[in-house]
């Protein structure tokens, strides 16, 4: 019998699950075992996944999960640097030369694991099947409205935390903007057709900021990019990939501009595509932005789990989303899963321990 094992989260500020109570009694129904660990952070309560007649195992029990069985979860592991003989569901970080994903593969190549990477579950077209796009997007570009708020009397932005749901961000956000006493910022969006620009531009015009939305037909010419640095806010919402253009160049930080804050949302500071080569670490939930420039004071917002800011909402959009895919576990060997593996064993072709 397939066995799935949800496993608790390690990463400090991650409340999210890729699984909901109503998911897991679908896939038990679906003949597929499924464990599922306590968790001291996640936004759902064992409680639900326990009467959704799920097995309960203690947290951050997965290293002694059977061998067969296969773990979910979404960030992270420990980078501990210990071997990973199971199969692993979760976003990995480890397919465009990411240094800690190295790491990370060595690390499965070490224990003969498979990591399924959540960012490669890909339709025959290669459009992935499930995604936090949207509320990367929605989240991203409030701590970005935050920041460049926070900017206007001298201060760079304070820590965020996680919400317990949309109306409460939007209501924290609108009283922030409105205690600034000026007009509302200008906004510019790239990527504005994909999930994440979506969700970006739908929190900028719900608050009332501008936007600009760009998509291909605008960067198609690859740059330079001088519009960007009319607006106050920079969203980038387009994932680092060979061919992607640079937007912000490192030029761009003494030049003269409008631009003060730069909300990174796809956030792959240590790829060798990032498209916003200005700074070199992502951000924290306590440290939202990175200061790249004095005066006029440029700032970077890179949290590299911004729908955790929205757990409740981002929990359930995706795991809908996951669900028909879950279900297809008893077929690893074809379709989506196949394809995932394949994309694994790719990057470890010629991987040196």
């Amino acid at each position: 019998m397939t066995h799935l094992w949800v496993r608790a989260e390690s990463r400090e500020n991650e409340d999210r699950v890729g699984l909901t109570p109503e998911g897991a009694a679908s896939l038990i129904k679906h003949g597929i075992a499924v464990t599922v660990e306590e968790s001291a952070s996640r936004v759902i309560p064992i409680k639900n996944y326990r009467d959704s007649g799920c097995q309960i195992a203690a947290e951050h029990s997965w290293p002694q999960a059977p061998r067969d069985a296969i773990i979910f979860g979404l960030k992270e592991l420990p980078d501990d640097g210990s071997a990973l003989p199971h199969r692993h569901i979760m976003f990995g970080h480890a397919f465009k030369g990411q240094f800690s994903g190295q790491r990370l593969l060595k690390r499965f190549k070490v224990g003969g694991g498979t990591l399924y990477d959540l960012e490669y579950l890909v339709d025959t077209t290669g459009r992935r099947l499930a995604a936090f796009g949207y509320w990367a997007g929605y989240a991203g570009a409030a701590v970005s409205l935050i920041a460049w708020a926070t900017q206007q009397d001298g201060r760079e932005c304070p820590a965020v935390g996680a919400y317990d749901n949309k109306s409460a961000l939007l209501e924290d956000l609108e009283a922030l903007l409105n205690s600034v006493g000026r007009s509302r910022p200008r906004a510019i969006v790239v990527g504005a057709l994909g999930r994440v620009g979506t969700g970006a531009a739908d929190l900028c015009e719900v608050m009332g900021v501008a936007t600009t939305k760009w998509d291909l037909a605008e960067t198609a010419h690859g740059g330079p990019f001088p519009e960007i640095l009319d607006h106050d806010i920079f969203l980038n919402c387009i994932f680092a990939r060979p061919g992607t253009p640079v937007f912000v160049s490192k030029e761009a930080l003494s030049a003269q501009r409008r631009l003060s804050v730069i909300g990174d949302v796809a956030c792959d500071p240590d790829s060798d595509y990032n498209p916003v080569p200005i700074y070199k670490e992502a951000t924290s939930w306590e440290e939202p932005v990175t200061r790249v420039h004095a005066s006029p004071p440029l700032d970077v917002m890179a949290i590299d789990n911004l729908p955790s800011l929205l757990p409740l909402e981002s929990s359930i959009d995706y795991a809908v989303q996951l669900l028909p895919t879950l279900q297809a576990l008893d077929n690893l060997d074809g379709g989506v899963w196949a394809r995932a593996k394949s994309e694994f064993q790719s990057h470890m072709k010629g991987l040196k321990l």
